[in-house]
């Protein structure tokens, strides 16, 4: 059965390749390490050879496991080029080596590592991006704790910080999303019997990363993840008989770095389920202006501003000292259909009676259709 599911995968991403100029994206995407996604796309690589399609590795990691390991066996590779980083020699994929070599079809593991400083692109999705645009397809593969909109979710769960992430975008340019899946117990028994880590590493690893409580959590966010991906297929693909009110959202943030980055991720996050557009509205009143905005204020600001753009936002900036007016007036001339806000630090009641700027947000879009979000 398994057999002849990878069969009947192999032949939907044939097709795929086949049916356009632009390179074809595959995602291999996990919920950890070891889950067995190198494995799959190798054995992926060589259905594909048995088709006589051209396909060649890019870039593999296969962290000296021996059943991955063997795989690589007859599938041809272009080899890495090679960088003098801070004295020492390091590997990275040859982008340019692999556009040259014009394959139909690349493999490239580690879809969320940073490239050493220096070279065109600083992430290798970047580098992914400009091999689609040469016209070849990739297989790629990354764990779901590398999603930029996820981030504190899976620091939350793991209790470790993720510093290698992607933007949801790369996710839903894909063509293919498959979810390598295995129970908490299958996982932690391949763990136990050498099959991810070296035999030095296994004890600390399932005292740390490898709980069952925290491996199943990170499971259910794969699993949501892929369900998304799905869904926003299904909608571009299937015409809908009745076209509803297209959903757009926007993020009213603050100079509060902290309250504004968390906006911004979970609207991304409500935009991507949607697979709506979205923007960022901050709101500069004549106090945050020029000099009178603290240095490190105005930086975490700036940065907050370019997560958003990296994550699919569109940005505005107003200058401004009437606020709620001018969401009210953005919402409107932007169509919007949900406005999303932080939680305020004080009760609802309170600030609903003392705050005249939530109460007239409140009075004036309850004249309109559009919807009003609370993110705690």
């Amino acid at each position: 059965m398994e057999e002849e599911n990878r069969t009947e995968s192999v032949k939907k991403f044939l097709n795929l390749i086949k049916n356009s100029r632009r390179g074809k994206l595959k995602i291999y995407i996990g919920m950890s390490a070891g889950v067995g996604k190198t494995y799959r796309m190798l054995q992926e690589a060589h259905s594909l050879l048995k088709n006589d399609i051209d396909i060649k590795i890019g870039y593999i990691e296969t962290h000296n496991r021996e059943e991955t390991h063997a795989l690589l066996a007859g599938i041809p590779y272009i080899p890495r080029r090679k960088i003098f980083y801070k004295g020492k020699e390091l590997e990275e994929m040859d982008v340019r080596a692999i556009i040259n070599a014009r394959p139909v079809v690349v493999i490239v593991d580690e879809l969320a590592h940073s490239n050493v400083e220096g070279s065109k692109n600083g992430k290798r999705w970047q580098d992914v991006f400009d091999i689609l645009e040469a016209g070849i397809s990739v297989i790629t593969a990354v764990n779901i704790q590398h999603l930029e909109s996820i981030n504190e979710d899976v620091e939350k769960i793991t209790g470790i910080a993720i510093t290698e992430r992607i933007p949801d975008k790369v996710l839903d340019v894909a063509d293919e999303i498959v979810n390598i899946d295995l129970t908490a117990d299958d996982l932690i028994e391949r763990l136990r019997t050498g099959k991810i880590y070296d035999k030095s590493k296994i004890a600390i690893s399932l005292s740390n990363f490898f709980q069952p409580e925290r491996i199943l959590q990170l499971r259910e966010l794969a699993l949501k993840e892929v369900a998304h991906h799905l869904e926003r297929k299904i909608d571009i693909e299937i015409p809908k008989q009745i076209k509803l009110r297209p959903e757009k959202f926007m993020a009213c943030i603050s100079s509060n770095h902290a309250t504004a980055k968390i906006i911004i991720r979970k609207t991304a996050r409500l935009a991507s389920y949607y697979r709506s557009p979205w923007l960022v509205l901050y709101v500069q009143k004549e106090s945050e202006g020029g000099n009178r905005i603290k240095l490190d204020t105005q930086r975490h600001l700036i940065n907050n501003l370019k997560l958003a753009t990296e994550l699919g936002a569109e940005v505005l900036k107003i200058k401004s000292n009437h606020v709620t007016e001018t969401i009210i007036n953005t919402a409107k001339e932007k169509e919007i259909t949900t406005i999303c806000i932080g939680k305020p630090h004080l009760n609802l009641f309170q600030i609903i009676m003392r705050t005249a700027i939530f109460n007239q947000l409140l009075q004036s879009i309850s004249q309109t259709e559009t919807d009003l979000v609370i993110l705690s």
